[in-house]
Formats: C-alpha cells, structure tokens, sequence
C-alpha cells in the first residue's frame, strides 16, 4: 500500500485524458450499470475497499499544485 506522494507519471495521464468519451459511451449504451456509482463494490468489493484507501492515504504533486493556485 502506497502511503505519500505518488510519482507522477506523464504516459498515463495523458492515456487516461485520451481515451474516452466514445468508448464510455459505447459501453454505457450496452451496459446500463457501467459508470454507476457503487457498482465497484458489487463487482470486486476488495479492490474497492483497495482503492478507497491507496485514495484516502496517497496524494499526487498536481493535487498540491491544484490546492496552492485555487
């Protein structure tokens, strides 16, 4: 478990802010559950419960940036 800062990492953000909305919208025409909040401790309650403390415990430095210019 990752406990501080995350090392940021310029490959995966850009990843995740690229793939997209089509892709969501797709799935979401097919699935009527995907993207619903809670749905992730239906499915796999330990990866859940995972995430929602790597979430809680770890930070990224762009989350420090955010807060000192808002």
């Amino acid at each position: 478990m990752k406990f501080g800062a995350r090392k940021p990492s310029l490959k995966k953000s850009v990843k995740a802010r690229t793939t997209g909305r089509l892709k969501r919208e797709i799935k979401s025409a097919v699935n009527p559950f995907y993207g619903k909040k809670g749905m992730g401790w239906i499915r796999n309650p330990k990866k859940a419960m995972y995430n929602k403390v790597y979430n809680k415990t770890s930070f990224s430095i762009f989350d420090i940036i955010k807060k000192l210019f808002k």
